[in-house]
């Protein structure tokens, strides 16, 4: 027969050991939060998705810079009746917009006919031109084509940080996660071994009061703790089967096919430092540089100065001068004298209108100065909650890890009543109630510590994602 001390002393040594679960033995693998985030990142739908942000910006910009395409165009049209010709019209033009708001304008026209209108006469052979159009006051330093384009390219930058912010929000849910099914790990862990070991006192007190040594009901609490425990592992075991499914939900492959979390797959241990204040300063000054609400703020205020140029040019009178010189197609080998056309042929011409209220470009200027007194205030407003909301989940963050490394030492503390109480029981001087109880208590203050471990850890997570980070980086 066993000695009293010794099946005692064997189920405590199991217990203090606190290896993996019962079912996880040399096969377990360890699924680091860095190998799950760094998977997420290559593969998350979600975060593919966010890709196409910048791709949708980048169709925009390509949209803006075609309206500096150069045009051709041909337009011919003949007019003949009751088998009279009356005219024959062919208009051949290539239009070139510059950046500079100048359009450089070349063509060929041959017009005949005897209807034709005599200004529209050309030789036989037609006519060639070359000129430009130079607007003089409104569109001279922008225009819409220039808006538009300056615009575009702004655009570019907004995508990135539309996409950044869908990434940071995935990232951190993630985290979330993960997390959720580190702590119920932990818990179904601490909940396992703690049955297991009322399951070994539950026997050797059996064998006990099978021979004498002890009371029947001694047998019926331990019963009760081993029914007790039985009911808090599976409660454990479910909560830890569903966070796995909720690991499961984020895993894709290269083929963008959803994958499995391995049975054998535990979740790795919480390495974060220690906050500090440095660490909140760096917080901080990343979250002015680089948080995704204030980068689409800041540019939305360059588009719509951008806006406000344009729109104060509408102001300005419409004065644009052009200049064409026409000559006859070369025949081959035939010259001509290159400043007889310059001063001789040529096809000047000037536009000028200006409207007299001025209403409608008024109107427009002041909204646009109303939008950007509008995002300037919100500007304001989002890096002052960005402030605060910072310091706020950092404190928090500070305020669970100072709480779990207190719960650590309370449970260390714990530790040693268990074992003191052990040994008393072991010498007749306490009992199975007492030591039940101790242990208990122990095991729920195990399951606390890693619950505010668990909680600091996502509460960490929250302080880069309130910077405008991921928790990865």
């Amino acid at each position: 027969m066993p000695s009293r001390t010794s099946v005692f002393t064997w189920a405590f040594f199991l217990w203090t050991a606190l290896v993996a679960p019962v079912w996880a033995q040399d096969s377990v693998r360890i699924f680091s939060f860095a190998d799950y985030a760094d998977l997420i990142l290559k593969y998350h739908p979600v975060v593919r998705q966010a890709d196409l942000i910048p791709a949708d910006a980048r169709t925009e910009l390509l949209q803006a810079r075609g309206m500096f395409d150069p045009k051709l165009t041909s337009d011919f049209s003949r007019k003949e009746y009751k088998d009279k010709e009356y005219y024959n019209h062919w208009e051949n033009t290539l239009k070139i917009p510059t950046w500079t708001g100048i359009d450089l304008k070349a063509g060929y026209d041959r017009n005949t006919g005897p209807y034709i209108n005599p200004q529209y006469y050309t030789p036989d052979a037609g006519l060639v031109y070359a000129g430009l159009s130079v607007p003089l006051a409104q569109g001279l330093l922008i225009d819409a084509r220039r808006s538009t384009l300056q615009q575009a390219k702004l655009l570019q930058n907004i995508a990135e940080a539309d996409r950044q912010k869908v990434i940071n929000k995935t990232m951190y849910d993630a985290a979330k996660t993960y997390w959720d099914w580190y702590f119920a790990y932990q818990q179904f862990r601490f909940t396992a071994d703690g049955l297991n070991l009322a399951d070994i006192r539950y026997r050797a007190v059996k064998q006990r009061v099978e021979i004498g040594d002890l009371a029947a009901i001694d047998s019926v609490q331990a019963k009760i703790t081993v029914q007790e425990r039985l009911a808090s592992y599976q409660a454990a075991l479910l909560e830890f089967q569903n966070t796995r499914l909720g690991i499961s939900n984020n895993l894709w492959n290269e083929n963008n096919e959803p994958v499995e979390l391995p049975e054998n797959a535990i979740p790795g241990g919480v390495t974060i430092p220690e906050p500090t204040q440095e660490q909140l300063d760096e917080l901080l000054a990343r979250a002015s540089r680089q948080h995704p609400d204030l980068i689409k703020l800041d540019f939305k205020l360059r588009q719509l100065d951008i806006e406000r140029r344009f729109r104060q040019n509408q102001l300005l009178p419409t004065v644009n001068v052009n200049y064409n010189f026409i000559r006859e197609p070369v025949a081959i080998g035939k010259s001509y004298d290159a400043g007889w056309w310059l001063t001789n042929n040529y096809k000047v011409g000037a536009e000028v209108s200006f409207p007299l209220f001025l209403r409608k470009e008024r109107g427009k200027l002041q909204q646009v100065r109303i939008k950007q007194a509008d995002t300037q205030f919100d500007q304001q407003q989002t890096r002052r909650l960005i402030t605060i909301t910072v310091r706020q989940v950092f404190n928090e963050a500070r305020a669970l890890q100072q709480q779990a490394e207190t719960q650590g030492q309370a449970t260390a503390n714990q530790l040693l009543l268990v074992r003191a109480e052990q040994q008393k029981f072991d010498i007749g001087e306490s009992t199975l109630f007492l030591v039940n109880t101790q242990e208990s208590k122990l095991i729920d203050m195990q399951i606390k510590t890693e619950s505010l471990r668990a909680k600091y850890a996502k509460a960490w997570a929250n302080s880069l994602y309130a910077a405008g980070g991921n928790p990865q980086q």
